[in-house]
C-alpha cells in the first residue's frame, strides 16, 4: 500500500498460503483475504484502546488507518441518488459516515452487501450515516434492484461514468478497485480506507475506532 502520509498507520493483509488469492469480474478488484493489524505505536494511538490490547482485524483487503493529524479532507460529494433526489456528504457533517462504493454487476458487492445493511442498521443509532456511491451502472433500475435485493436502507449517489470517483485522492480510493469503503470522520476528513470487499466484522471496530473520537 503506497503510503499517504508519514505518520499514518498501515494496515496490511498477510499474503494466503503462498499467494495471494486477486479475484476480478467485470472489472470488481479485491485482495486476498488475510490478517491485517495496525503497526507500531502510531498505529496503537491512531486506533484506540481495540489496538493497543492487541485486537486483529480480518480483512477481505488492504485497509489503511489514517492518525488525525494526517487525514486529508473528504472532497465535495453530492448529486443524485438512485430515485433521483439531492444527496450529499455535507449532509452527514458532524456525523461518521461510512461511503461505500458499489456496482450491480460486481460479485464481491452481492458478497458484501448484506453485511453492510446489518452494520448500517446496528450503528444507526450510535450516530453512524452511510452513503454508497453506485458506479459503472448506466441503468438507475439495475441499481435500485440491487438495493431492494439486499435490503440496503441508505441513499446512493448515481455515478455512472465514476467521475465522483476521480475527485478522492487515488491513494485512498482506487476507481479500479470495487467495491471500496471509506470511514469520514466528524469533521468530515477521511479516517479509514478499505480497498476491497469486507464485512460486518471488519468494518466495526474500524468504525468504533472513529467513533470514540471526540470531533
Amino acid at each position: 500500500m503506497r503510503r499517504v502520509g508519514p505518520r499514518r498507520a498501515q494496515v496490511r493483509t498477510a499474503a494466503l498460503a503462498g499467494a495471494a488469492l486477486v479475484a476480478a469480474a467485470a472489472d470488481c478488484v479485491f485482495a486476498a483475504v488475510g490478517s491485517v493489524a495496525a503497526a507500531g505505536s502510531r498505529a496503537e494511538a491512531a486506533a484506540g484502546p481495540a489496538t493497543a490490547a492487541g485486537a486483529v482485524v480480518r480483512s477481505a483487503a488492504e485497509a489503511t488507518v489514517i492518525a488525525p493529524a494526517d487525514r486529508p479532507a473528504a472532497p465535495a460529494t453530492a448529486g443524485d441518488d438512485l430515485d433521483g433526489k439531492p444527496v450529499g456528504l455535507d449532509g452527514f457533517r458532524g456525523q461518521v459516515v461510512v461511503v461505500n462504493v458499489w456496482g450491480s454487476w460486481c460479485g464481491p458487492c452481492r458478497g458484501e452487501a448484506d453485511d453492510l445493511a446489518r452494520i448500517e442498521r446496528r450503528t444507526r443509532d450510535q450516530g453512524v450515516r452511510f452513503l454508497g456511491i453506485n458506479t459503472r451502472d448506466p441503468d438507475r433500475a439495475a441499481a435500485r434492484s440491487f438495493v431492494r435485493a439486499h435490503g440496503l436502507d441508505f441513499p446512493s449517489l448515481h455515478d455512472p461514468t465514476g467521475e465522483l470517483l476521480l475527485r478522492f485522492p487515488p491513494a485512498l480510493l482506487n476507481p479500479q478497485a470495487i467495491p471500496s469503503t471509506l470511514v469520514i470522520d466528524r469533521r468530515g476528513r477521511v479516517a479509514v480506507s478499505i480497498g476491497g470487499a469486507v464485512t460486518e466484522d471488519e468494518l466495526g471496530p474500524l468504525i468504533a475506532r472513529v467513533l470514540e473520537e471526540t470531533a
